[in-house]
């Protein structure tokens, strides 16, 4: 009974059923199953097979979205369980759009599949500061995501990391960019941990960077 639950929550994640997520929560909850196995069997291992769909073209941004609709959907009956649970999630992570820049569709998807892998997301939405993000830094986060859609504001990305140089925490974070003209070379070259080509490798690369 316990198995079919957690797969029924699963699959409701995946299609994006968040009326289904609810109830299915709702019956693992009146069931007593452990509030981590809803959490990693059920909420989290669905959305985890939608980051791999997104990598792999089999899903798409609303597809992402509605998915991620219904994974908050279960979320929002689960996080008193989850406190009184004291489990924690993975690590805290922050993100934001770089200084001069107000795109945030790809911002919002990591924010999703982050959220969705077990982090604690800092959502530091768009045009954010350097300083924002060392104050981010300083409130606990172990990674950072920079993003930025234009060539113009990338560059905001090296101010970010000398910023963090400046305020003596770069060695206390990890840095993860991404965006549309954002490349594996430019993170090399100004000095990022790690390069993201879309939302779903985020997570990895977030797990790789903290060697979880």
């Amino acid at each position: 009974m316990a198995e079919e639950i957690l797969q029924g929550l699963k699959d409701a994640v995946i299609s994006g059923n968040a009326n289904k997520t609810k109830e299915l929560v709702d019956q693992a909850l009146k069931e007593n199953l452990p509030i981590e196995k809803i959490l990693n069997d059920g909420l989290i291992a669905g959305m985890m097979i939608v980051g791999v769909k997104f990598k792999n073209n089999e899903f798409y941004v609303p597809e992402v979205l509605i998915a991620a609709r219904a994974m908050h959907a279960g979320m929002s009956i689960m996080e008193p369980h989850i406190a009184k649970a004291g489990i924690k999630p993975i690590a805290k992570v922050a993100i934001g759009t770089v200084k001069g820049d107000l795109h945030d569709i790809g911002k919002n998807l990591v924010v999703m599949m982050w959220k969705g892998a077990g982090f604690a997301v800092d959502d530091l939405g768009i045009d954010v500061s350097s300083e924002k993000f060392v104050e981010a830094v300083n409130n606990g986060a172990s990674v950072v995501g920079l993003s930025a859609l234009l060539t113009t504001t990338m560059v905001s990305m090296k101010d970010v990391i000398e910023a963090l140089k400046a305020a003596g925490v770069r060695d206390k974070v990890k840095i993860v960019i991404g965006g549309a003209p954002v490349t594996q070379s430019y993170a090399d070259e100004i000095g990022a941990d790690a390069y993201a080509a879309d939302a779903a490798t985020a997570v990895d690369k977030v797990k790789e960077v903290l060697k979880i």
